[in-house]
């Protein structure tokens, strides 16, 4: 499990109040809100890489500084193996509005440890074991506990029964035994006060308090966000199972966190080691839950305790699949006869089904092979100014949902990463870029993009896909350009994974018709040219045959995949084309092309806007989609990496063409040239460009990478090919330098990072095309789709500046 580990023992609280003396500057953050509400609270994870720093630093006087405040944070360990290596900041972000952090190291600060999140669990000491009751001793106490055979409900041996967990807003508790039920303590403080919880008498929590008390009945049920397995229409408790050990992990002033093992739990007919871990961060009521079996399963059941005259509320579940969505029940269900409101939130693609039993409002989910996260929250009307009507419990649910898929936009400049960086660039340095990219890369993931592996960063089987092919292609490429079989060795062994003896491409399926899984033919190509393979020719002959059946629009455009109909998005431009154009001129003697420049001139009279020469994402001939104008069928937005695919397409057709093949010639040379200048007329001061190219000043919107990056690579070919003009050459030396300005993270270990690529996005299915779609995308660092193209774009830019 390696989302937020935050070990205990390399948890370190950091911040002050005493005035400060030459600190030592580590970078610079300038972080926006992209909601139209105060985000408070919201915290940061900046990792000790982005800030120059190598894992396991000393970072006993590390400082978030703010117009001269010292910001609460905490340096932990993300992924548990020993190093810190985050700095979490909490950050006040004012409605869309923007926030500029300084990270230091100043050892004249003192540090301040006041405490905003807690967890603990505590034993009995000093007594013995009357049957199944634990009598007499005191509470202690501990880090880890694995509780005896004798222990079970009611035994009077852990304080309030299992390991607790709390925020300055609400607190919780899991019953560290059969029952497995998470339960919920009400505050009406904002101080931390699990320590006496249950000091006074073993279930004096049951009776209100100065603090607050237990609010929840769990009964039999799930209780508070508990999780368990769906099974012939009930929930299957995690009850039968060989023991228990329980863990803080993290017990920090503004982030905290414990594990709990469960051995040897039969479900399914198999037996199954599952690993929970529950965190908390200050000014959330949230808990993360993220769990992890030893084998896989095919759901994991996360429920709240249902009770009688409450209502149950649901997000929409018409989002993209990242998006988050919930289930929640609210009324008054507290024990003191108040109101209370419960959620459970989660990403929309984790979803199986809605249940319930005598018991639960069950959510079903879907685990991304062993692993699973969401989140669960509880809401009591006695909190210090607590929500208090269900409007207002709705409205918090929906910010939440939006907190959660709406990342801050961040941009991170660290003193370090500067002074690896100089300019104006040289050739070998733009080529010594692409290697520090990909050797990262390879570092960190080798082949794990190979059939029958795993991919990490989609958490989920590797196919053939189109972004495994566009990576591999840039590997192959750089192999190429450098000299070093090392790339070239990589991109031919993760293609070659999916190709049986008969060429048959393992995990490809033509009855999908998806123009995507034409896109890692290119590199088919390349290998049958070079080794002779006829494997090879046979899958890339398969691929081809997909294409003379593809279901096309009137116009002639192919459609983007069967589940796409009628719909032309520029993306498949990149994906088909190239391809389409190569095969023809090795195999068919050029006999379609014409087909291939079909696509490019169909997609510039149906996408392209006359005014800007910018082009829309898709077009939908029918005119039926949600997404679709109702008069034009185009998509409403400039999404950059759409452009970007198309102005990839463009270049690399046009390489493939024979000079004398002079109509295909300018027809791509003129489309290529438009769009060059209509690209730099959004170009931002940066050099780079934003995700909606038209709209930089709009509340969310962000310099993305992947589309800069295949911007640039058109402008840096163009010029290389002779489609662009000589005087070019400045514009494409100003985007690329740009890209390593805004996002190259040079590595304290080794090679460089490529941040602030928008992950995916599409159209259908929960994604309709409206700004707030695009924004709510995430955002990640090292995704193929912008690793390949700026590698690609360093490469040409090494051979324009020699």
């Amino acid at each position: 499990m390696k989302s937020m580990h935050f070990g205990l023992a390399l948890t370190l609280a950091v911040s002050s109040v005493v005035a400060v003396a030459a600190p030592k500057q580590l970078a610079s953050v300038e972080v926006s809100n992209p909601s139209q509400f105060e985000r408070s609270d919201e915290q940061l994870a900046l990792s000790f890489s982005s800030l120059g720093l190598s894992d396991g630093a000393d970072a006993s006087h590390l400082l978030a500084r703010s117009g001269g405040q010292v910001l609460a944070s905490q340096a932990v360990d993300s992924d548990g193996d020993g190093a810190l290596d985050t700095l979490l900041v909490m950050v006040d972000m004012p409605a869309a509005g923007d926030v500029k952090l300084s990270i230091q190291i100043d050892d004249s600060v003192a540090q301040n440890t006041t405490k905003r999140t807690q967890a603990e669990i505590s034993r009995k000491e000093g007594g013995t074991w009357e049957g199944r009751k634990y009598i007499g001793g005191n509470f202690v106490n501990v880090t880890e506990l694995s509780p005896p055979e004798a222990h079970t409900d009611h035994s009077e041996f852990i304080r309030y029964e299992g390991p607790g967990i709390e925020s300055d807003k609400v607190g919780y508790r899991v019953y560290l035994d059969e029952r497995n039920g998470f339960d919920i303590f009400g505050k009406s403080t904002t101080e931390m006060v699990l320590q006496g919880v249950g000091q006074d008498g073993f279930s004096s929590y049951h009776d209100m308090a100065d603090w607050g008390m237990d609010v929840l009945k769990v009964g039999p049920s799930l209780g508070m966000g508990g999780y368990g397995y769906w099974h012939d229409g009930a929930v299957q408790r995690v009850s039968d199972l060989s023991g228990w050990t329980a863990r803080i992990t993290d017990n920090g002033p503004v982030y905290s966190a414990f594990e709990i093992d469960y051995r040897a739990w039969q479900v399914a007919n198999t037996e199954v080691d599952l690993k929970s871990r529950l965190s908390m961060q200050a000014g959330s009521r949230l808990v993360r839950v993220d769990l992890e079996t030893s084998q896989r399963l095919d759901n994991i059941a996360a429920g709240l305790v249902k009770h009688e005259g409450t209502k149950v509320l649901q997000g929409t579940l018409d989002v993209t699949g990242t998006a988050y969505s919930y289930i929640a029940t609210w009324g008054e269900q507290s024990l003191d006869g108040g109101k209370l409101g419960m959620a459970l939130l989660f990403q929309r693609k984790d979803l199986r089904a809605y249940e319930q039993d005598d018991y639960n409002q069950v959510a079903v989910l879907r685990p991304r092979g062993t692993n699973l996260h969401y989140y669960f929250l509880a809401a009591w009307d006695g909190e210090p100014d607590g929500i208090k009507t269900q409007a207002e419990f709705q409205q918090y649910l929906e910010q939440q949902v939006e907190r959660l898929t709406v990342q801050p936009r961040l941009r991170v400049h660290s003193t370090f990463g500067d002074a690896k960086k100089s300019f104006p660039m040289t050739a070998g340095a733009a080529l010594g870029w692409a290697e520090a990219v990909a050797d990262a890369e390879i570092a960190r993931h080798g082949t794990q993009l190979a059939w029958g592996d795993w991919d990490e960063l989609r958490q989920r089987d590797s196919n053939w896909e189109y972004h495994m092919g566009l990576l591999m292609q840039s590997y192959d490429a750089l192999g190429l350009a450098t000299g070093d079989k090392r790339y070239n060795e990589v991109a031919e062994k993760v293609i070659s994974s999916y190709i049986a003896e008969d060429g048959t491409i393992a995990s490809y399926d033509m009855s999908k018709y998806n123009i995507d899984s034409v896109n890692s033919g290119k590199m088919l190509l390349r290998l049958y040219q070079r080794t002779g393979d006829e494997r090879y020719r046979k899958a890339a002959d398969t691929l081809r045959q997909q294409l003379k059946e593809h279901p096309r629009t009137d116009a002639g455009a192919f459609w983007h995949k069967q589940r796409y109909p009628g719909q032309l998005w520029l993306d498949g431009v990149y994906m088909g084309m190239p391809f389409l154009a190569e095969y023809s001129l090795l195999f068919e003697e050029g006999a379609s092309v014409d087909q291939a420049l079909e696509e490019f001139e169909v997609s510039r009279d149906k996408l392209r806007d006359p005014e800007t020469g910018l082009y829309w994402h898709a077009w939908d001939e029918k005119k039926q989609q949600v997404w679709a104008n109702d008069e034009t069928g185009r998509s409403e937005f400039f999404w950059a990496r759409g452009l970007g695919w198309l102005s990839m397409a463009l270049v690399d057709t046009y390489a493939l063409l024979p000079e004398d093949d002079q109509k295909h010639r300018e027809i791509l040379r003129e489309m290529t040239v438009k769009l060059a200048d209509a690209i730099l007329a959004v170009q931002d001061d940066t050099g780079v460009w934003f995700q909606i190219l038209d709209m930089p000043e709009a509340v969310g919107n962000y310099r993305e990478a992947s589309a800069s990056s295949m911007f640039t690579y058109m402008l840096a070919r163009g010029v290389n090919l002779g489609v662009l003009p000589e005087s070019y050459k400045k514009h494409a030396q100003q985007a690329y330098e740009g890209l390593v300005r805004e996002f190259i993270e040079p590595l304290p270990a080794g090679g460089a990072s490529l941040t602030s690529n928008c992950a995916v996005a599409g159209l259908g299915f929960g994604r309709d095309g409206s700004y707030r779609y695009y924004m709510s995308e995430p955002i990640i660092h090292d995704d193929p789709k912008g690793l390949g193209p700026f590698i690609f774009a360093s490469i040409e830019m090494s051979r324009l500046l020699k």
